[in-house]
């Protein structure tokens, strides 16, 4: 195998910043002066260095076999539906859930009643699988929003995929800045230098390789991510005495405690996670962009389906795994109170990381935290790349030839990164009181009229743009007062303008008329038959010719 000049080059200039970003951290005055934190070590450096070298490596092998922008954010369909599901989980998995969802249980008054939250992704897998994903692949869509001009109208369309952009590079400064904060508290690293560190590598491997690479890297960050966790939950464990020990002292202190039963909206309760996270998951498993581009990586409507189930599965054992970690760490400096427990309850998990675990392994979770950042920053990016290109480029300029496609997806894709990584450069110097509870705030707020478009679309056939159009405004109306009112809880947001959306969306249509557009194939109620779909995908996946190999190659 050879590479080019034009692969070596982008391979080669990350390693290099990569090592000008080590010597940074280390030679950092500020760093430098503080006494709480260890130091990082060289062997550490080396596994971190090793790990993200990798990640680079597998973006220059899939740069390959691009020879479109269907491609580039599709993979062809050659993405196997355990790796497709792999990485939906890591889409949306992100070092907030890493390092805050711990930080849950591992605060003073924290306990379990979250979980249920999680839950509702696995409640909404058949109804995704039934209803949403049908649609998605029988049209052959390249974006989620791609549906929405062909049920409704081409503005419906550009609006809701600036929506998706919008969102998407806020959340990737997120995403970046709560690992990088952490590795900067913990190690010593400065802040900014983290924040360059993770932001170029991520921007490297997804310019190079497209969704691919996208794809196998997550695979492989999510492997290191639950990994990371499992091991830090052992160690916690042995130096606390077992688990009999720690659920003893975990449930004289109520951490265990699950459901919280009240009527006040404004409280989270039970009710109110499972209604808010439902509409969170809705938002997120429909009508996101980085979640429904798998679904149109893999081969057919069935291995799409796969994927949605084992993303869902994943969800509960993973929930559990976190908030066990989290009440393991509380456990562990309970029971050792000469042990320094961290400044921050965000600090938790990497904090133990380094003052707990051995020089190598310690490396290795560390490594765990890129990971889970990465994973969810290189999604962005080429989701955003994906609607540029797809919702706006082609569709008013036209098409374009597969070279020029491919050049313009990986010159978005290099700006969008430069983009997030400024955008967390930018928050490191706001102050953010909680991360989770933000990401969830912004989600409500700028997703919730986007699903209730959805719903308007799919479950209705008197649904038309205007109302679409009208219904929007009003669900982030809606969105706003929640936000507004102290007397509702924050994650009902979502819900409240979702279902304001559709309701005032199909009220409207059906009191302002509008021309009637043919809607085959494009409602539950008007659906292509699955067999003659089966027919179209067979008849479109037939390989072609093999080549053959150049001897230089084999």
């Amino acid at each position: 195998m050879k590479f080019s000049s034009a692969t070596v080059v982008p391979f080669l200039t990350p390693l290099l910043l990569l090592a000008t970003a080590t010597v940074a951290c280390a030679e950092d005055p500020q760093a430098a002066s503080a006494t709480v934190a260890p130091q990082f070590g060289w062997l550490n450096w080396a596994v971190l260095i090793a790990y993200l070298g990798a990640m680079v490596g597998i973006g220059g092998y899939f740069s390959r076999g691009e020879s479109s922008s269907e491609d580039f954010f599709l993979a062809g369909g050659r993405i196997p539906w355990w790796a497709a599901g792999l990485s939906i989980y890591g889409t949306q998995l992100s070092a907030i859930t890493f390092m805050a969802v711990p930080a849950i249980a591992f605060t003073p008054d924290g306990n379990w009643t979250k979980i249920v939250g999680g839950w509702t992704t696995l409640l909404l897998a058949p109804l995704v699988i039934r209803f949403y994903l049908p649609l998605f692949r029988r049209l052959k869509v390249q974006t989620a929003y791609e549906y929405l001009e062909r049920r409704f109208h081409v503005a419906v369309r550009l609006i809701a995929s600036l929506i998706f952009i919008a969102f998407q590079v806020g959340r990737m400064g997120i995403v970046l800045l709560l690992p990088a904060a952490a590795i900067s508290a913990t190690t010593g690293c400065n802040l900014l230098a983290a924040v360059i560190l993770m932001g170029v590598l991520a921007t490297t491997y997804t310019v190079l390789g497209g969704i691919e690479a996208v794809i196998w890297t997550d695979v492989v960050q999510v492997i290191v991510l639950i990994g990371g966790a499992l091991l830090c939950l052992i160690v916690s464990l042995l130096e606390i005495g077992g688990p009999v020990q720690l659920f003893d002292i975990a449930a004289e202190s109520n951490k265990l405690t699950m459901f919280h039963w009240s009527t006040d909206p404004g409280q989270p309760s039970t009710w109110v996670l499972v209604v808010g996270f439902f509409f969170i998951n809705l938002i997120a498993y429909t009508t996101d962009q980085t979640v429904v581009q798998r679904y149109l990586t893999t081969r057919d409507e069935s291995a799409a389906a796969r994927s949605i189930w084992l993303n869902g599965l994943m969800t509960i054992p993973t929930g559990v795994l976190f908030l066990l970690l989290g009440t393991a760490l509380w456990g562990f400096y309970q029971t050792h109170p000469d042990a320094t427990a961290p400044a921050q309850v965000d600090q938790a998990v990497p904090w133990f990381v380094m003052h707990q675990l051995p020089a190598g392994i310690a490396g290795l979770v560390i490594a765990a935290i890129f990971a889970a950042a990465m994973s969810s920053l290189d999604s962005s990016m080429n989701s955003i790349a994906s609607a540029v290109v797809n919702d706006f480029w082609l569709r008013l300029r036209g098409p374009a030839k597969p070279e020029t496609e491919i050049r313009v997806a990986r010159g978005l894709t290099l700006l969008i990164g430069v983009l997030g990584t400024s955008m967390a450069l930018t928050m490191a110097v706001s102050q953010i009181t909680s991360l989770f509870d933000y990401f969830n705030l912004m989600l409500g707020m700028l997703g919730g009229g986007l699903s209730g478009l959805f719903l308007l679309a799919i479950f209705t056939t008197r649904g038309h743009w205007i109302g679409a159009l009208v219904g929007l405004a009003a669900g982030a109306a809606a969105t706003a007062v929640v936000q507004l009112d102290s007397t509702l809880h924050v994650y009902l947001a979502g819900a409240a303008g979702t279902l304001t959306c559709f309701l005032v969306g199909y009220l409207v249509s059906r009191l302002v008329p509008s021309p009637q557009r043919d809607l085959t194939g494009l409602t539950i109620y008007t659906l292509t038959p699955l067999d003659a779909q089966n027919a179209l995908e067979q008849e479109h996946s037939q390989p072609s010719p093999t080549p053959s190999f150049d001897s230089s190659v084999g």
